[in-house]
């Protein structure tokens, strides 16, 4: 780990950095909507004004609401609401104690009380004047006026829970939200990435192991940790490679052994001698069958943009000029990124398989939304249900003769589905209604 990457700040400390910053921000929106919009000031509603309503019933303003109600109020209540029942009372030209003030001074301090104008006092005296110089009430209260039949008229605040203030407030609140959401939305994004780094890292060494390393940037967690996911990719390949090179090696040592068979079975009898060298044939033909395979397999990939129905084209025009009846069903041009040879040979094999064993080829190349699908039908005799299962294996041959004649070294198949693979998708095996043999080949896009 070279030194860029130890300076720069641990990932812990992104994130905290992240969270007290955004309650930083949020704390500062909330102070400005303190200092931008002041609370509220209270609405004041004079005796005179409460007594007019009283006797219409109704406020034309909708500020106050006027009920009926059988039940009668608290009769506890203090000296001011009194007061302010009496001038009432005296409007009304009704007994005192027709009218009854109640307010709320039990709850919890509101934006009211704040601004709640003190009693005044009279001049000189220093006591409160029998009757306030400001004759209003405010804020949260009821006057309940008693009916000639009985029954209680009560006068009081319409509720109103989405007030204009409030309004503001929860507008202020919105407009905060959407000033931290794009700074979290950013910082949460930096965050992830590595992540996402790291997913497409795995995903393209499951595709191919030879990719290229991870970039060593970023915090140290994430710079340790590219590091520790370049050297499993490494290791993984040098896996791969000795196991590889070790059954080339053993491969290429059985040509020695088989060429002294060979010299030896020249003074056999002529029934031994001739079973023999055929026998030998096809133990060399496997063996150069194995380390071509091995060749391939182990070759670097260089992948480019190709035209898939160009190479389909080619491979159907070489099949047929070889004596088979090839057909590629028409659509439109396919473009993707793949190593052309290949993609190529993955086709020569399973039209070749199609006209060995049925006579006639179908290639039928199909988009879909991320993927591209290859289809390769016949209308032979399809395989049993045990053969599909193993058909992908190495050196397996659903023909049963061993002829040289009818069937192959068993690694047609096994190379289909390695190029499939190791283009991140997958080749599978189906027969057809009625009959015929379906072979599938998954590519991404």
């Amino acid at each position: 780990m070279n030194d860029p990457f130890r300076r720069s700040w641990p990932l812990f400390l992104h994130i905290f950095a992240v969270m007290l910053g955004t309650v930083l921000l949020v704390q500062l929106l909330n102070f400005a909507a303190f200092i931008i919009m002041p609370p509220p000031k209270p609405v004041l509603y004079t005796t005179s004004r409460i007594a007019a309503i009283a006797q219409a019933g109704s406020d034309p303003t909708g500020l106050l609401t006027v009920r009926l109600t059988t039940t009668p109020p608290a009769a506890e209540s203090e000296l001011p609401d009194k007061a302010l029942a009496a001038l009432i009372a005296s409007d009304l030209a009704l007994p005192i104690a027709s009218v009854v003030v109640v307010r709320d001074h039990h709850g919890p301090p509101t934006i009211a009380d704040v601004f709640r104008p003190p009693t005044p006092r009279s001049a000189g005296a220093g006591r409160p004047s029998a009757r306030p110089i400001d004759d209003a009430l405010f804020g949260d209260f009821a006057v309940t006026i008693r009916q000639p039949n009985g029954v209680w008229r009560v006068v009081q605040p319409t509720e109103r829970r989405f007030s204009s203030w409030r309004l503001r407030f929860v507008l202020w609140f919105v407009i905060a939200i959407l000033g931290v959401a794009p700074f979290a939305w950013a910082m949460s994004r930096r965050i992830a990435k590595p992540i996402a780094m790291f997913s497409a890292a795995a995903d393209r060494l499951g595709r191919d192991p030879r990719a290229a390393p991870l970039a060593l940037t970023g915090p140290p967690e994430i710079a340790e940790a590219a590091a520790t996911f370049n050297q499993m990719q490494e290791r993984l390949n040098r896996y791969v490679e000795d196991r590889t090179t070790l059954i080339a090696a053993v491969a290429h040592d059985l040509r020695t052994p088989l060429m002294r068979l060979s010299l030896r079975l020249e003074k056999a009898p002529d029934d031994i001698r001739l079973a023999g060298e055929e026998d030998i044939r096809e133990m060399s033909e496997r063996i150069g069958a194995a380390m071509a395979f091995v060749r391939e397999m182990t070759r670097h990939v260089s992948r480019q943009r190709l035209d898939l129905r160009s190479l389909a084209e080619s491979v159907a025009s070489d099949a047929s000029d070889r004596g088979g009846s090839v057909t590629l069903l028409p659509g439109p041009a396919i473009a993707m990124e793949a190593d052309a040879p290949a993609l190529k040979a993955l086709l020569a094999n399973l039209v070749e398989n199609a006209v060995l064993y049925a006579g006639t080829a179908q290639i039928e190349l199909r988009r879909g939304r991320n993927v591209v699908t290859i289809e390769v039908s016949d209308s032979g005799p399809g395989m049993v249900a045990e053969d599909l299962a193993r058909a992908f294996e190495p050196f397996f041959r659903a023909e049963r003769s061993r002829s040289r004649d009818t069937g192959g070294t068993g690694l047609g198949l096994a190379s289909v589905r390695a190029v499939a693979r190791a283009h991140g998708g997958d080749a599978a095996l189906e027969n057809r209604p009625g009959s015929g043999l379906l072979a599938r080949v998954t590519l991404p896009l």
